[in-house]
């Protein structure tokens, strides 16, 4: 018995041949009162919309990024200080050429290797503003 239903499914039912030629023939037709829209002309090349100064720069562009942290930092259960002063709070942590260095209120800086650029991005808000040296961007983050 379930041969003979396989057997007629294989071929496609007459409701689904009467379909398929209405399809075909009405194909590339239109309903009544629908206007078919006509083919638009190429556009021509248009200059990039956004004038020089506010376009942000590329990541390959930018030397490193920088943001403060005012908390202390815990890093494998263990508080973060500096090598030189013992600062343990109010950092401002660099991320440049895939590498992340911490530096402390006093100026000194070290590398933190427990950290990396995947930690930085998840951690790091969107940049406020971009300057053209480092000394601009310590000044312009208070330190």
């Amino acid at each position: 018995m379930f041969h003979r239903i396989r057997r007629r499914a294989k071929e496609p039912s007459e409701a689904q041949r009467q379909f398929a030629e209405l399809h075909a023939r009405l194909q590339d037709q239109a309903p009544p009162g629908f206007q078919v829209p006509a083919p638009a002309e190429p556009a021509g090349a248009v200059d990039d919309f956004l004038p020089p100064e506010l376009r942000v720069p590329s990541h390959d562009q930018v030397d490193g990024k920088m943001m403060p942290w005012k908390q202390p930092l815990v890093l494998d259960g263990e508080m973060a200080t500096c090598a030189q002063c013992g600062a343990y709070r109010d950092w401002l942590i660099l991320s440049t050429r895939g590498e992340i260095w911490l530096r402390c209120r006093a100026g000194h800086q070290q590398q933190e290797t427990r950290l990396d650029t995947a930690w930085y991005n998840r951690n790091s808000g969107p940049a406020d503003a971009t300057h053209a040296t480092f000394e601009d961007c310590l000044r312009h983050l208070g330190h």
